[in-house]
C-alpha cells in the first residue's frame, strides 16, 4: 500500500535535461512524451528494461486451465491483455461476448478496444490505479464470476490471496515471461529522471547494476507494484502515479517539472 503523503510531489532541488522512460519509444510522431520534451525543453530517451517473452499455446495447455470455462478476466497491464488474446487466437478459443473485464487502470480497460467491442457494462476498472480500488470493483461481482487471472510467471500475490480469501473460483494462467534486459549502457548516461512502470523494471536494475547507488537521481515510479519493488530496493521516490493530480506518468512529469519551474 502507498505510504500516506504518496500522492505529495517533491521540490525538485536540480534543473532537469535528461529522462529516460523504461518502456519502448511510442510508435509515430504524436505522443504526449513528445509534447512534454518540447514544452520543457528536455531530451527523453527510451530503452525498455524488460522483455516480455511469449509462452506457446503448446505450453500452456500443459496448465490445463479452459479459458471458455471462465466469466470474467482480471488485466493489470497491457502485456497481459496482448499475451491472453494471442493465446487464445493460437488455441482457437473463441471468448464469449459476455466476459467481463476487469482492469487495474482506465488506461488499461482502453486497450482492450484493440480486441473487443468495447462497452461498459462489461469493462470495469479501479479509481486510482490501487490492488484496492480493483478490488473494491470486483467485490460487486465476486459472488456470481469465475475468474482468470492472466499473468506472468512472478504474478501479483495479493490479488491472488484476494480471490482466495473470497473464496471466488479462479485461475492464472502464466502466458508470458519478464526477462531483464541488458541496460548498462544506457542507465551509464547519467539522467536527472528514471521512470519505471513495472517491478521487473526495478529488478532489471538491480540485476544490472546490483551495487547501484542513485546519488541523486530523480526516481519516477507507475503502479503500486512498481513502488513496492521500488521502496523494497531502498530507492527513494520523488515521482509517484497513478494519483488524482496525476493519472499517467506523462502528467506525473508535468507536475514535478512545474514545480521546478516555480522555483
Amino acid at each position: 500500500m502507498v505510504k500516506k503523503g504518496a500522492n505529495k510531489v517533491a521540490k525538485p532541488t536540480k534543473a532537469v535535461k535528461k529522462i529516460l522512460i523504461t518502456q519502448p519509444k511510442p510508435e509515430g510522431v504524436k505522443s504526449p512524451y513528445f509534447d512534454l520534451a518540447v514544452k520543457f525543453d528536455v531530451h527523453l530517451d527510451f530503452h525498455p528494461f524488460i522483455v516480455v517473452e511469449a509462452i506457446p499455446a503448446k505450453d500452456f495447455r500443459k496448465q490445463k486451465i479452459d479459458i471458455a470455462a471462465y466469466s470474467a478476466v482480471i488485466f493489470t497491464s497491457r502485456n497481459a491483455i496482448d499475451h491472453f488474446f494471442r493465446s487464445c487466437d493460437e488455441m482457437k478459443v473463441t471468448v464469449s461476448q459476455d466476459t467481463k473485464y476487469f482492469c487495474i487502470t482506465e488506461a488499461v480497460a482502453l486497450y482492450l478496444q484493440k480486441f473487443i467491442l468495447y462497452r461498459k457494462r462489461k469493462v470495469f476498472y479501479g479509481a486510482d490505479g490501487t490492488n484496492k480500488s480493483l478490488f473494491d470493483v470486483i467485490n460487486k461481482h465476486k459472488d456470481n464470476e469465475k475468474f482468470l487471472y492472466p499473468c506472468s510467471e512472478s504474478f501479483d500475490s495479493e490479488i491472488t490471496n484476494y480471490l482466495k480469501f473470497n473464496k471466488c473460483e479462479f485461475a492464472t494462467p502464466v502466458l508470458y515471461k519478464i526477462i531483464s534486459n541488458d541496460i548498462k549502457e544506457v542507465v551509464g548516461r547519467n539522467y536527472d529522471i528514471i521512470c519505471f512502470f513495472t517491478p521487473g523494471g526495478v529488478k532489471s536494475l538491480l540485476e544490472n547494476f546490483p551495487k547501484f547507488k542513485q546519488n541523486g537521481t530523480t526516481i519516477g515510479v507507475f503502479g503500486q507494484n512498481t513502488f513496492k519493488a521500488a521502496e523494497d530496493a531502498g530507492l527513494k521516490l520523488d515521482i509517484k502515479a497513478p494519483h488524482p493530480m496525476a493519472p499517467s506518468m506523462v502528467s506525473a512529469l508535468e507536475v514535478y517539472l512545474n514545480s521546478l519551474k516555480k522555483k
